[in-house]
């Protein structure tokens, strides 16, 4: 049963989960009535066409299937306090070469062909993943500085090779070679959904028992809630920190491979979207506070943007880049509230405030 304080202290995630958005769509609202337009129309458009037509619904639930995954990457890390931001990297790197891979093996039988894909991801993100992880474990260099920086020289990378090494000769853009048909998930019937929706619900499941009902969880939750004893105590946090950090990219890995066979079939520079797929997850994995019911639900609702702002252009005569303002005003808040959380800069003004007051009473004394 639980206590009062117990109660408060759920009280108080929700809050710090919910407010981001409000602050979020209240200033969107007040974007939308300075150009004119209805804010409460447009919000209605986008529920109504996201979640409440089977058009809609299932795009949702199929665009929900990658930031499922790499939500719960970044969820599985920061809950023991490592600060994996390179999700996007290793996304981008296991969906690039998924997507070679695809293109290059031909006459293959299709259950095999994705396998084979899904590996190569998968491989290719737990590789990236790898770098920073053992950099960490070993040298205590900041994982976080390390994987930001990795992201943009991964994308550099890949966008040299999508446009000399491996480039569509016959695409007026740069942009690989498609993948080949028997590597590709198709729609299901007359829906929106591909088989990948599956995939990606199923390994999330086994990932969130994981992270609830196994040793491996209880050491997460130890790292994070403190480092040292768990150390002390015997879990050898180097080993569990190289571990994490290879389950997170191959989680992107999976995420970027799903991305290449189920939408986007060759890599663009735009393959992961804006501001990309790993970025989107750790909004997610921010909005559900790391949990794996948190993760579900935020994924749902900011899937349920995305449908949206394909909408709020054709029927609400507002542009669908107020979309993306709500999506960089959730960043923004959530961010704040990241780097107070991790480096305590409420308790450190509260102090400081509460320093100022004590001297100037005794000034005054």
């Amino acid at each position: 049963m639980k206590t009062k304080g117990q109660n408060n202290h759920l009280g108080v995630k929700a809050l710090n989960s919910v407010l981001p958005v409000i602050l979020a769509f209240v200033i969107g609202g007040v974007i939308i009535a300075a150009i004119g337009e209805n804010p409460l129309t447009a919000y209605q458009v986008m529920i109504q066409r996201s979640l409440f037509s089977v058009r809609g619904l299932t795009r949702t639930l199929q665009l929900a299937a990658p930031l499922l995954l790499s939500g719960m990457a970044i969820a599985i890390c920061f809950k023991a306090n490592i600060f994996n931001m390179g999700i996007e990297g290793q996304l981008i790197f296991g969906g690039f070469m998924a997507g070679i891979v695809g293109n290059c093996l031909v006459d293959m039988n299709p259950a095999a062909h994705k396998l084979i894909c899904f590996a190569v991801g998968i491989l290719c993100g737990m590789a990236f993943a790898l770098i920073p992880a053992l950099l960490r474990a070993y040298f205590h260099v900041d994982e976080m500085v390390v994987t930001l920086v990795l992201n943009y020289a991964m994308a550099r990378v890949l966008e040299y090779l999508a446009s000399v090494v491996f480039r569509d000769a016959g695409a007026g853009y740069v942009a690989t070679p498609p993948v080949q048909d028997s590597a590709k998930f198709f729609l299901i019937g007359t829906t929106r959904l591909t088989p990948f929706l599956f995939i990606s619900v199923i390994i999330f499941a086994v990932m969130a028992f994981v992270m609830t009902k196994t040793k491996l969880g209880y050491t997460i939750t130890a790292l994070g809630k403190n480092p040292s004893f768990a150390e002390a105590t015997g879990l050898r946090s180097r080993r569990t920190i190289i571990v994490l950090m290879l389950i997170s990219g191959a989680l992107a890995g999976v995420a970027g491979t799903g991305q290449m066979l189920a939408e986007k079939t060759f890599y663009t520079l735009d393959f992961s979207g804006s501001p990309g797929l790993g970025w989107d997850g750790m909004l997610i994995a921010l909005l559900g506070r790391h949990t794996p019911g948190g993760i579900v639900v935020a994924a749902l609702f900011y899937s349920a943007l995305k449908t949206g702002s394909e909408a709020i252009g054709l029927y609400a005569n507002v542009p669908n880049e107020i979309v993306a303002v709500i999506q960089s005003l959730m960043i923004l808040f959530l961010a704040i509230q990241f780097f107070d959380e991790r480096y305590g800069l409420t308790e450190r003004l509260k102090e400081k405030l509460a320093a100022q007051k004590a001297g100037s009473e005794e000034g005054r004394a």
